[in-house]
């Protein structure tokens, strides 16, 4: 390949260098194909490195010690004055993004894989057309790999201005902290959101359509979050509609439906996280015959091939769960599939977790969900305040709770609410694929003490067998 001219030829083009694209373009690598990306940014890694996963979950650690400092008294330690500076936070914020797009991209030179920036969109079934600064215009292939994210939904009459109504990702890099805060959903990057500025002093307030927060996990682990989250000076209104956004003296006044009146209310900013859309219709996908979902989502099989057995789609364009390690999963199925290897993305669950205090996660069935499916199914529940971990870690908030089928003993849930129960989920999540069973997990030995172990006991509660509470009856 000779890049510079118009024209080049490649074996594999992966269109996006986020989770899922940067992934398989690496496996491809590995598997010794000749591998182009192209990618609209200059930076690699995607939405996830760049505005999303990575910089979000450096500010909630810096906000949490913050939070920490201020309630570390309890246990002797007394610290004096101390102040906060928003923009060197933002730039170790910034050096953690660096270090890790570094990372992808020394990768990228070991493997020999080549990035073209700019816009791909697909002329016919074997070429694609380039439009950005590059001098390649013109790029054919012979296996092509759709991985070119999502984006955050907008909503009428509040659309970004990065000043005073802003999306996530102007969100992760504040010059200053603002005294009030108006947060337009509460999913998981709003829930996270709001932490994160509650504990920095901000007042904030989340506008919630739905009666819950979090809807996709199970309801009950997400009422810690929510009884907590008022904590750090966070007011959530439940079925409550923002209507409009009006700026005026550097302020935002927004008005709202809610509990059947309209109201007002004036803050510093607003941030609209209401969801994602696919970015799908960007590529030029109708012109090769390939048509999207009601939902705007690439429809591949198994193998992440389209129609086209050699276009391959993967990540948050090829369905949901729109996460990270889900799309990493599916890049390395396309890459391997393309190589001929006997691989398919026929995983029974994908892991979800939510970076509140307490962390949350989630994988497999709750036990609603396991009867609705026609199991015989029970669960059971372990109390974070039973464990001696939780307590010096001052967080004894929360639980973890397991499903198990009746009669075969077979795993089909695990869902918890914390601390550091981000790190229990693969765990669970292992369980589940393997087939395993509660008293497989009952029967391990758990180091003590530790959080981990929490997923021995609650198995042997599950069992009716539990030391430290006292065993349901099953």
């Amino acid at each position: 390949m000779v890049v510079g001219s118009l024209t080049v030829e490649t074996d594999v083009v992966v269109i996006g260098a986020g989770p899922g694209g940067y992934v398989a373009a690496i496996r491809a690598a590995q598997l010794g194909h000749e591998v182009m990306v192209i990618e609209s940014r200059r930076e690699l890694g995607g939405v996830c490195l760049q505005e999303g996963c990575i910089p979000t979950k450096a500010l909630i650690s810096a906000s949490n010690y913050v939070h920490d400092i201020a309630h570390v008294e309890m246990m002797g330690i007394e610290i004096g004055d101390y102040s906060l500076n928003p923009q060197k936070m933002v730039s170790w914020k910034d050096s953690v993004v660096t270090k890790m797009d570094t990372g992808i991209d020394s990768l990228f030179k070991k493997y020999g894989i080549e990035v073209i920036n700019g816009l791909a969109t697909f002329a016919d079934k074997n070429t694609i057309h380039i439009a950005g600064q590059s001098d390649v215009n013109v790029l054919k292939f012979k296996h092509a790999i759709i991985a070119t994210g999502s984006s955050p939904v907008h909503i009428p009459d509040f659309e970004f201005d990065g000043e005073y109504i802003i999306g996530s990702k102007e969100a992760l890099s504040p010059k200053e902290i603002p005294k009030s805060m108006i947060i337009i959903g509460g999913g998981y990057i709003g829930t996270e959101m709001a932490t994160v500025y509650g504990k920095l002093g901000c007042k904030i307030d989340i506008f919630e359509a739905a009666d819950k927060l979090i809807p996709m996990l199970d309801p009950e682990i997400v009422k810690v979050v929510e009884k907590k989250i008022t904590t750090f000076d966070v007011a959530v209104h439940f079925n409550t509609m923002a209507k409009s956004a009006k700026v005026e003296n550097g302020q935002v006044t927004v008005t709202y439906e809610s509990e059947g009146k309209t109201l007002t209310k004036t803050v510093d900013k607003v941030m609209v996280v209401v969801g994602r859309r696919p970015n799908s219709n960007t590529v030029g996908l109708s012109d090769i015959g390939v048509e999207l979902d009601d939902h705007h989502f690439i429809p591949v099989n198994e193998k992440m091939q389209t129609i086209h057995s050699h276009i391959y789609a993967v990540g948050d364009v090829a369905g949901q769960p729109m996460l990270a390690h889900k799309a990493e999963r599916q890049g390395k199925v396309a890459a391997e599939v393309l190589s001929g290897l006997p691989s398919a993305y026929d995983n029974k669950v994908v892991p979800s977790v939510v970076f509140n205090d307490p962390e949350l996660m989630s994988v497999g069935m709750t036990l609603e969900q396991a009867t609705e499916a026609g199991y015989d199914a029970v669960d059971g529940k372990f109390p974070y305040s039973a464990l001696a971990k939780s307590h010096f870690t001052y967080m004894p908030e929360g639980f973890i709770k397991m499903v198990m089928e009746k009669g075969t003993g077979l795993i089909l849930g695990c869902h918890a609410v914390g601390p550091h129960v981000t790190e229990l989920v693969a765990e669970a999540t292992l369980a589940i694929e393997m087939g395993a069973t509660v008293e497989d997990i009952g029967n391990t030995i758990h180091p003590h003490p530790t959080i981990s172990e929490s997923m021995m006991e609650v198995a042997d509660v599950v069992l009716g067998k539990s030391i430290h509470i006292k065993p349901k009856k099953q």
